[in-house]
């Protein structure tokens, strides 16, 4: 139940905003309730969900849960109804002892979001413990000739509650010869005392048996009694009498082994063995007494015989009797107050609650990682702790509650430079020397996605022969990831898009896993001498990350086309060349040309011609061009040479192995008397021609120069930066390309056939590579200048 009284209410408001206001910054707060010891299981302590400004539907899913601190299970919390109630059995007196305040302090703990709240539970004294005496029995010796109001010591009650229900009130059984005296201060130092009203006779009464009733204030109150056992002794009049009533010594802890506390000094009236004093111990001394103090009988010198803990017991109160040898002996008696102080000798105890096992990278700061309690059990400035932790470090302590701690995340946390944390805390108290205890917190640091995969470079070349083989192995990429497990765990796939009229994915295909990229079909050069395409590669994280690299396949030619005759026909098709030729012409004199193409490039589309040999071993008069397929007269024309010349020219490419065609060119022989004219009109045009065409042929030279020593200059930049790139592999990837000087070709063929020679973008026909076009560019100057030089000859 939560405090009552209005005053003591207000009291508790304004503790509690002090509280709070101290902990706002941890989301931490303070609520305290009061209970009675001894409270039955189940009994309603309060409603601190509600008190707290907690919603009963989000108790269970947030984790909802409380921690005490050495305190076991006495409190639970049923997260139906938000309610506090009593868990087990409470003993004020075995939980506190005689400490004026009890409570038990509770650590109330909320997830998603983390909140830590503080709870403070009073735990109320009830008067359950009665007043005990040390002895149920106590026998006094009295000697008849005590004066009237001599003084007897007892030894008073104790009662193990506190407060009122501690309150002790005496009452002797009624008799004639004694009064009770009872201390009137609240420490209760003097002794309780016997006071002799009536002189003893012995003769009249040799025994007294009274009985000592002490009750306590409690309601119901508790009461515990002593049996005074009274003889009356003769003679021996004068009883022992110490200096004081009562001695106060300070001694400090763990005190050697036959360390002086006192040297007591008694006093006897009597002469003989009736003034010869002995020093002890009372008898209803207690065992921890004797077995931590030791009294010389003779000198009254109490000695250290023991361990002395200002922990275990911080003050002694010991009873010393004084006998003489009197018959019979007559008692005196003091109270020995031993104040015991405390030394730096025990180091802070550190206890560390871990909330999170692990903490993910991206948690914000301020997160709180454990709770860390800090208890030291010396007093003053030697328990005065401050905490600390390793230094840098991305944590902070944060106090919350008195010596309690919370650790939090001070800064961003990086999985990738440093995975787990190995926090120290020291805890050191204010002692001199002072004593320190350290704890260590191991902090994991939770993998998140936060890293993409990466290539080791934004763009790759391969070279792949065409006509490969279906599923064949071209190259293989690869990514990293700098996260861990599922987070690092890549897969790749081809950014699809269209190639001309068809998918990317008709052509290549990548290993989700492994990454290697194969070629689906055979490619042509002819079709395709450039497909360029990107492969993403992306982990397994939430949200998953991705990047992408880019591929350049060049597919290089091999010699799969023959040559094709250029041949008179419908559409230019098949058939044999057929010619008109004068014999009047002269030597050197063109007559046909036999033109043919290569749908192949570059050595593979370099065309050569060669004449067959007739048939029967006849020498023709006629010869081909090498290089420009051009047929010419060897000799003048006469009338021996068959009307009807069958040519068979073999035209034949470079490639390995060559691939030729043959034409056939049908030549006939006519005399004319207007063909020297004409032939002779032709040289003279040609001569023309010739003389027309120097200065494009100079230019055309200068051109083909131009374009060689470009060519070069870019093959060497590109091998450079080749060499300087990782090499590509592929399991169809061929060797360097042959490449051919210009100097070295006399005439070849090239065709430019409607081909695709690259895919970029969406389908969108990308220039061929600058290499293959300088190529073709020199190609094309020959072409021309072979063309402007047969024109000229015709």
């Amino acid at each position: 139940m939560l405090t009552s009284g209005p005053g003591r209410q207000e009291a508790w408001r304004l503790l509690l905003s002090l509280l709070l206001l101290a902990a706002w910054e941890t989301g931490s707060g303070q609520v305290h309730y009061s209970i009675s010891e001894e409270a039955k299981h189940g009994t309603f302590v309060g409603r601190i969900a509600q008190d707290l400004g907690l919603e009963l539907a989000e108790l269970v899913p947030r984790l909802f849960r409380v921690a005490s601190k050495d305190r076991g299970d006495f409190l639970e919390i049923n997260l139906q109804n938000g309610i506090l109630f009593v868990n087990s059995r409470i003993d004020r007196e075995e939980l506190c002892r005689r400490s004026a305040e009890c409570s038990i302090h509770l650590e109330v703990i909320v997830d998603r979001p983390l909140q830590l709240f503080h709870v403070e539970v009073e735990i109320k004294d009830i008067n359950d413990n009665p007043p005990v005496f040390p002895a149920t029995h106590k026998n006094l010796f009295i000697s008849e000739t005590r004066p009237l109001d001599s003084h007897f010591s007892l030894e008073g009650a104790s009662d193990a509650d506190i407060g009122a229900n501690a309150l002790l009130t005496y009452r002797l059984s009624p008799n004639e010869y004694f009064s009770l005296e009872v201390p009137t201060n609240d420490e209760q130092v003097t002794p309780l005392e016997l006071v002799l009203k009536k002189p003893l006779d012995r003769e009249v009464t040799s025994e007294l048996l009274l009985v000592l009733k002490a009750t306590d204030g409690g309601k119901p109150e508790l009461t515990g009694t002593v049996e005074l056992n009274i003889t009356v002794l003769d003679v021996n009049d004068n009883a022992p009498v110490f200096d004081k009533a009562v001695y106060r010594i300070k001694l400090l802890e763990n005190a050697r082994n036959g360390t002086l506390v006192i040297r007591l000094n008694a006093s006897d009236l009597d002469e003989g063995s009736n003034g010869h004093i002995l020093y002890s111990f009372a008898t209803d001394v207690s065992s921890n007494t004797e077995a931590s103090f030791r009294i010389d009988s003779n000198s009254g010198e109490i000695k250290v015989n023991g361990k002395i803990d200002f922990e275990e017991i911080k003050l002694w109160k010991v009873q010393i009797e004084a006998v003489d040898k009197g018959n019979p002996p007559m008692f005196g008696h003091c109270t020995i107050l031993i104040e015991v102080l405390d030394i730096n000798d025990n180091a802070p105890e550190l206890l560390v609650t871990s909330l999170l096992l692990s903490i993910p990278e991206d948690a914000p700061p301020g997160t709180v990682i454990a709770l860390i309690s800090v208890t030291d059990h010396d007093a003053g400035g030697n328990a005065q702790v401050t905490c600390s932790l390793t230094p840098q470090v991305p944590f902070k302590l944060v106090s919350t509650f008195k010596n309690y701690y919370s650790l939090v995340l001070d800064s961003a946390l990086d999985r990738e430079s440093l995975e787990n944390y190995e926090v120290v805390v020291t805890a050191r108290d204010g002692g001199s020397p002072s004593l320190s205890t350290t704890a260590s917190v191991s902090v994991e640091v939770a993998d998140v996605n936060d890293n993409a995969p990466a290539f080791a470079q934004p763009e790759y070349t391969v070279f792949v022969k065409e006509n490969n083989p279906p599923g064949c192995h071209i190259f293989t990429v690869s990514a990293r990831d700098a996260d861990a497990q599922e987070n690092a765990l890549v897969s790749y796939s081809l950014v699809e898009r269209r190639v001309g009229e068809r998918a990317l994915s008709s052509y290549v295909s990548v290993h989700a896993e492994s990454g290697k990229v194969y070629a689906l079909q055979p490619l042509d050069h002819e079709e395709l001498e450039l497909l360029q395409f990107q492969v993403s590669a992306r982990d397994a994280g939430v949200p998953p990350l991705g990047s992408n690299v880019t591929l350049q396949v060049f597919v290089l030619d091999e010699n799969d086309n023959a040559p094709a005759l250029l041949l008179p026909g419908p559409g230019g098709g098949a058939g044999a060349l057929s010619q008109l030729v004068a014999r009047s012409v002269s030597a050197g004199h063109v007559v046909a040309k036999v033109r043919a193409v290569d749908a192949d490039s570059g050595y593979n589309a370099w065309l050569s011609y060669e004449l067959q040999p007739a048939a029967g071993g006849a020498r023709s008069p006629f010869r081909v061009g090498l290089y420009t397929g051009e047929i010419s007269t060897t000799r003048a024309l006469d009338e021996a040479d068959a009307p009807r010349q069958r040519l068979l020219v073999l035209v034949k490419d470079h490639g390995e192995p060559a691939l030729t065609a043959t034409a056939t060119v049908l030549l006939s022989l006519e005399d004319s008397g207007q063909a020297p004219k004409a032939s002779s009109r032709a040289s003279t045009g040609a001569v023309g021609a010739e003389a027309a065409l120097v200065d494009v042929n100079v230019y055309l030279i200068i051109a083909i120069c131009a374009v060689s020593s470009l060519l070069v200059l870019t093959l060497l930049l590109y091998t450079a930066l080749r060499c300087s790139a990782p090499p590509s592999e592929g399991a169809c990837g061929p060797g360097k390309p042959t490449l051919v000087c210009s100097s070295a070709v006399g005439s070849w063929s090239y065709l430019q056939q409607k081909r695709q020679r690259c895919a970029l973008g969406r389908g969108r026909p990308r220039p061929t590579s600058w290499p293959s076009a300088l190529v073709s560019l020199q190609v094309r100057v020959l072409e021309i200048l072979e063309t402007n030089r047969s024109f000229a000859r015709m």
